[in-house]
């Protein structure tokens, strides 16, 4: 996936994993069922507005509280394409990378961007475009062995296709 365009759905700061995914959730491993929780603590509309390819801006620290990799999953499986914020928790940030969540710091996208927001991500070149507004910010583009990772839907994914090679 070189690129993502879609809706944006706003959110602030210190986004908790707790909020992404509910505790009461973490029974399932299963990324539908985490999908049809997702957000649902901060925004009871999410699930049944996010459409696949849509995009999450946030403020600070997106992510922070428990270590959690449900947190991702469960926005990836809702179809969300990528993750725009301030700033990530590092658990989070790593987590997403993991398994494959494309997700962007860039302080003056979260600035920029507002919920409805038509939004273009490039990711190799860390370009991030708003169609509503026709601004531009640019990201903290992946370096090549992250995007490597990504493309592959995760860590795991990525070492099984290339164990070969090893």
């Amino acid at each position: 996936m070189k690129k993502a365009t879609g809706t944006v759905f706003r959110y602030g700061d210190n986004v908790d994993t707790d909020v992404i995914i509910p505790a009461r959730y973490l029974n399932s491993s299963d990324p539908a069922e985490l999908a049809a929780h997702c957000m649902e603590d901060i925004d009871k509309e999410f699930i049944r507005k996010v459409q696949p390819g849509d995009i999450i801006v946030a403020d600070k620290n997106f992510g922070c509280g428990s270590s959690r990799e449900h947190a991702p999953i469960a926005i990836k499986a809702a179809g969300v394409s990528c993750v725009i914020a301030e700033t990530f928790a590092r658990i989070f940030y790593r987590n997403a990378i993991n398994i494959g969540l494309p997700i962007i710091e860039c302080p003056e996208a979260s600035k920029g961007i507002e919920a409805g927001d038509e939004v273009e991500v490039d990711f190799d070149s860390g370009i991030i475009t708003n169609k509503t507004k026709g601004t531009q910010f640019k990201g903290q583009a992946f370096p090549p062995f992250m995007q490597k990772i990504i493309a592959a839907g995760g860590l795991v994914n990525y070492i099984n296709e290339n164990a070969a090679e090893a």
